[in-house]
């Protein structure tokens, strides 16, 4: 496909930077899925169910926020960059400190985080954030087990406690 330079001012340059994701976007990918998204993709975001917080007393914030993340992907029906946003958003931070969880802190790249996501029941995920949080193995083991049978239950609430 042929490319053309643009020049853009600095409040365009910063919507891309809020919509990109780190390391995985360009500003061409950006505008493409802000441009050209379907309409399905735009309705199913704005159409997913508000974000319930995990908040159990002593949990990381940076596993309850992984954690929300794959609710948003398996609950709402978002991709990972769309559910990163929603948990910044909710959050009151950045897609990137959102992002940095899943990525940094566990060892990964996005690309490796989508394929462990793909994998059937999260095994690949789940055995990797076990690793990473051995001390809440059976917090995480109950969430993953809660959300994947009831994930097709509208009544579905993750775990939600001021201590376990």
């Amino acid at each position: 496909m042929k490319m053309h330079l643009i020049e853009i001012d600095e409040k365009i340059w910063c919507h891309l930077q809020q919509n990109a994701e780190p390391l995985v976007d360009t500003p061409n990918s950006v505008l493409n899925r802000l441009l050209f998204g379907t309409a399905e993709t735009k309705e199913k975001a704005e159409a997913c169910f508000s974000i319930p917080a995990v908040s159990i007393q002593g949990l990381p914030k940076s596993l309850a926020q992984i954690l929300e993340v794959v609710y948003e992907i398996e609950v709402n029906g978002c991709s990972r960059t769309q559910a990163t946003h929603r948990v910044a958003k909710k959050r009151g931070t950045a897609p990137q400190t959102i992002n940095d969880k899943y990525c940094r802190q566990l060892g990964k790249k996005a690309q490796e985080i989508d394929e462990l996501i793909a994998e059937p029941g999260y095994k690949g995920f789940k055995d990797l954030l076990m690793g990473k949080y051995s001390a809440h193995r059976e917090i995480i083991d109950m969430y993953f087990d809660s959300m994947m049978s009831d994930s097709d239950d509208a009544n579905f609430v993750p775990l939600e406690k001021s201590h376990v």
